[in-house]
């Protein structure tokens, strides 16, 4: 009589292990920055520059979020008011107002963007462990920008894709503007 191998099962994933990967990719180092009172953070491998706000060139029937451009090193970059992109109050500019200049994919091409902010705030280390999912509020506010929450030193700070937050309309729009 010949037995036959016993091939283990695999072992059932759990679903801690099942949110893993996603958790696992959204770690790493973000820059965070203020609007308002609340903070937020993009991955730092999509800032190319931390300026000041130099004059901006206005665009005529360019939505009022988008503020214009500027000309950075040659390269006519657009700029966008993330406080009015958000649906918050335009407020006076600050010594600590500044732009973030942005790389996004734009179909097969990256193209630069400058995001105005209330103030940078600090580089972090976010490892899978401080990530979590954004909470669902239900279809009406979906908003495929947030890439999770972290919780940092007790406060909860909001992760964007900044890719995300532009739809491809408004980006072929800004591509268009930019020249």
């Amino acid at each position: 009589m010949t037995t036959e191998p016993t091939i283990p099962e695999p072992p059932l994933a759990s679903a801690s292990t099942a949110a893993a990967p996603k958790t696992e990719s959204r770690a790493g180092k973000y820059l965070s920055f203020r609007l308002g009172q609340e903070e937020y953070a993009i991955q730092v491998l999509r800032v190319r520059e931390i300026m000041g706000i130099p004059e901006i060139t206005a665009v005529p029937q360019t939505p009022v979020y988008l503020k214009g451009v500027i000309n950075l090193r040659g390269k006519v970059i657009p700029v966008m008011d993330l406080r009015l992109r958000f649906g918050l109050k335009e407020t006076e500019r600050t010594h600590q107002t500044c732009i973030i200049v942005v790389e996004i994919q734009q179909g097969m091409a990256p193209v630069w963007m400058g995001v105005i902010v209330d103030a940078v705030s600090e580089v972090l280390t976010l490892v899978a462990a401080d990530i979590e999912d954004t909470p669902d509020f239900g279809s009406s506010t979906a908003a495929p920008y947030l890439l999770g929450m972290a919780k940092v030193k007790g406060k909860v700070k909001i992760l964007l894709e900044i890719g995300t937050v532009l739809t491809a309309t408004e980006l072929a729009g800004i591509e268009h503007v930019a020249g």
